[in-house]
């Protein structure tokens, strides 16, 4: 395959899975049986600003990349269509999905919205062009301090689910399901949706181990 065309299945995956990222979070709203932990908190700050959760993710994630900063982290193209495509697409999901009532129907959207998060995850980390901004501040704040990167993200997990719920985030079954099955599930995908390594990089592309925050704490 030549380098224009392994650029261009990069860019498809790095874009067709953060499509995907925001409307597998979307679907979790939906279910209303407990989000994933950054999930949480964008759902408390929506509630608090009357802002859509989509707008209110993409400004979390604007402020999380400024705090890339001081923790010296590189954005790469991945890391700032982060911000952007997510939000964008966990609003347009939420507006044409209808909300579903029954418990027979939340719970297969539940199971749903967490297997397309792993999948998710597996295209755009395995597109290599940069980590998410939440992915980059635990693997920034691992680099700074000395710590593991499961002590760094347990710690902001829990900071973020904690400070959501008080804020009025749903934290439910699917809360704790997520936090079980998201490491299998992602690291499960990337093996199908590796890419071929490109010699020397790449214009965009932030090197690093996102992978590890999400995988391998």
């Amino acid at each position: 395959m030549s380098m224009p065309d392994r650029l261009g299945r990069r860019l498809v995956q790095l874009y067709t899975g953060l499509v995907l990222y925001g409307a597998s979070s979307a679907l979790l709203v939906e279910a209303g049986l407990g989000l994933e932990p950054w999930g949480v908190l964008h759902q408390g700050l929506a509630e608090l600003s009357g802002l859509t959760i989509g707008v209110v993710s993409i400004v979390v994630g604007a402020v999380v990349l400024l705090l890339w900063i001081p923790l010296r982290q590189r954005p790469g193209l991945g890391t700032v269509s982060n911000v952007f495509v997510v939000g964008l697409a966990m609003d347009g999901t939420l507006a044409l999905v209808p909300d579903p009532r029954a418990l027979a129907v939340r719970i297969p959207v539940l199971v749903a919205g967490i297997l397309l998060n792993g999948a998710a995850t597996g295209l755009y980390i395995s597109a290599r062009f940069g980590p998410g901004p939440r992915d980059g501040l635990m693997t920034g704040l691992h680099r700074r301090t000395g710590r593991s990167i499961r002590l760094m993200r347990t710690a902001v997990e829990v900071a973020v689910v904690v400070t959501g719920f008080l804020l009025g985030g749903t934290i439910g079954v699917g809360t704790l399901l997520y936090a079980v099955s998201i490491g299998p599930l992602a690291q499960l995908f990337l093996r199908v949706f590796a890419s071929p390594a490109t010699p020397g990089g790449g214009p965009g592309v932030a090197t690093g181990t996102p992978e590890r925050a999400i995988l391998r704490p």
